[in-house]
């Protein structure tokens, strides 16, 4: 993967992610053991979403985030987008949202449209990740709020070993079984091992412009949600 260019390694992931759709929930739940569901919860309730707004979820895939938010809110004006077409086809059997195929490096959406945007594990997908959060300061209304689930690089610790082993072994065993795409299942624990660490990603939201940026740590160190607002 590192060897693609941007390009390639869109298309690649586009493959990746379009192959799997019709088992990603079923997976997400196996893999974490159903406590996405709650950081999905938590990291809709970071936002403070009032009625009224507008949000956009980015990399929606097939609309988990979105719909935790339109119940959090129900009073929300959302947008669901994904370059993956097959994604949110997997979706719709879920209930219906107002879906977008749209690329997260070029959103076709004029400045200052939202107040909110939020995204799940689609960070380290991406070719250009200054960009990509670029765009999302770029839509946000200023006092805009942005909310980031995603896979991080833990810190070296006691739990490395078994973290290494879940990742490297686990993971793709049970993709191989449920999904029957082992190649889907090597890239995505490997994409997350070369990620940024949960300061890192922090950091890079500040240059791009994020003000009061936090984060908050879970599955041993795996998983971090961040936020942040645009300055006024």
């Amino acid at each position: 993967m590192s060897n693609l260019t941007g390009e390639e390694r869109a298309r690649y992931v586009h493959n990746v992610f379009g192959r799997v759709a019709r088992r990603y929930d079923l997976m997400n739940r196996l893999m974490t053991a159903g406590q996405d569901v709650r950081w999905r919860r938590e990291t809709i309730r970071r936002l403070g979403l009032r009625p009224g707004e507008r949000l956009l979820d980015l990399g929606t895939g097939t609309g988990d985030l979105g719909r935790e938010a339109l119940r959090q809110q129900p009073g929300l004006r959302l947008v669901a987008a994904d370059f993956t077409l097959e994604m949110m086809l997997a979706g719709q059997a879920s209930g219906a949202l107002p879906w977008l195929n749209a690329d997260a490096l070029r959103l076709p959406f004029p400045d200052e449209t939202f107040e909110a945007v939020v995204s799940g594990f689609l960070l380290r997908n991406v070719g250009n990740l200054e960009a990509v959060l670029k765009e999302q300061y770029r839509i946000l209304k200023p006092g805009g709020r942005i909310a980031i689930l995603e896979t991080t690089r833990p810190k070296s610790g006691i739990l490395s070993p078994f973290v290494r082993f879940h990742m490297r072994v686990v993971i793709p065993w049970i993709g191989s079984l449920v999904s029957g795409n082992p190649e889907a299942y090597h890239y995505l624990p490997a994409s997350s091992e070369a990620f940024l660490s949960a300061g890192e990603l922090a950091g890079r939201m500040e240059m791009a412009g994020f003000r009061e940026v936090g984060v908050q740590r879970r599955m041993a160190g795996t998983i971090a949600i961040h936020w942040g607002e645009k300055k006024y």
